[in-house]
């Protein structure tokens, strides 16, 4: 923690303060109105800004804001607030360092639901992929991908087996990085599932969310099973977003065309696309130099369409720190 700055306790000044229920509302910090923050991520149905606080001249640590956005109908900002809620509910019994940290549940003065978060600077995976895109850099450095691996892995792993809980979206959007890898933590477990001693999904009436591209073959299946690995199988296309700086499945070539790998929605084959979901993106590894052996073989055995096959995120953990992965 840097020097002058507020304890992480929600709010600096909570005592005596009393939560209200299994809503996780905590309406006792007020949350400036949005021209007033700067905004700097979004989801389905949500905005993400930066807020600073400064309470009676004090130098407190910024706090970042997930807003239901005013914009949605009705039924849509219903279900957006429950997803906001669910997050609350589970992110405030989470404390690990892989983990984004939980700060508080309040509403705007104008009824907008807010979920306030720690924020420590940072930007989100796929940012990053987005801007080395865009430089042209290619694929970041091996031993990067697996320490971001790593970071991932150990939070999957507090997830999986400390709280029994599935992330449900592992993708590189839900991804945070602080400065020069200096941290990675998983962030959004809004769409999160239970699991039992299994690790098998514990909830007859839930169901899977996730992202399109980066779902599990079990997850696109009416009877499929869904567990742990269903995480694992995201993790690793992840890792292949880290490689290939694209959208899984998304950026596929035309049919026939292999000079021309950019994305042209013009030339985008629809069922080819949904013909790939659930499978192993293909990766040139060919252009891929020796030291990104370990990833490749980490992204194939995560990828495997058989959830068994897939390593656990216990087994990842070990594996990697016995290799001294920093």
């Amino acid at each position: 923690m840097e020097t002058g700055e507020c304890s992480y306790q929600t709010p600096c000044k909570a005592e005596g303060k009393k939560s209200a229920g299994s809503s996780a509302l905590s309406p006792y910090f007020a949350i400036p109105a949005s021209p007033f923050m700067k905004k700097f991520g979004y989801g389905t149905g949500v905005s993400v800004y930066l807020m600073k606080r400064s309470p009676k001249g004090l130098s407190c640590s910024p706090w970042a804001v997930k807003k239901v956005n005013k914009q949605c109908d009705k039924s849509s900002k219903s279900l957006y607030e429950t997803r906001l809620n669910n997050e609350a509910r589970i992110l405030k019994n989470l404390q690990h360092p892989n983990i984004v940290g939980y700060r508080g549940l309040t509403k705007t003065k104008d009824g907008s639901l807010c979920l306030a978060m720690e924020y420590g600077g940072e930007k989100s995976l796929n940012d990053l992929i987005e801007e080395r895109s865009e430089k042209k850099l290619g694929p970041f450095p091996a031993h990067t991908i697996l320490k971001v691996a790593l970071s991932m892995a150990r939070g999957l792993k507090y997830l999986h087996n400390d709280k029994n809980i599935l992330h449900g979206d592992i993708k590189s959007t839900n991804v945070v990085v602080k400065g020069d890898f200096e941290s990675i933590k998983i962030c959004d477990v809004g769409v999160s599932l239970p699991l039992d001693e299994n690790m098998i999904m514990s909830d007859p009436q839930a169901y899977y969310i996730g992202t399109e591209s980066w779902k599990p073959k079990e997850a696109l299946e009416e009877d499929g099973v869904i567990t742990d690995k269903s995480d694992i199988f995201a993790f690793g296309l992840t890792l292949w977003e880290m490689m290939t700086l694209s959208i899984p499945h998304v950026n596929l070539p035309p049919e026939g065309d292999d000079e021309d790998d950019s994305f042209d929605e013009d030339d985008f084959d629809e069922d080819a696309y949904f013909e790939a979901l659930g499978t192993r993106p293909p990766l040139n590894a060919d252009e891929l130099d020796d030291s990104y052996q370990r990833v490749i073989e980490l992204f194939f055995m995560c990828s495997n369409e058989n959830p068994k096959e897939r390593p656990s995120a216990a087994l990842i953990v070990e594996t990697l720190e016995a290799e001294n992965i920093q």
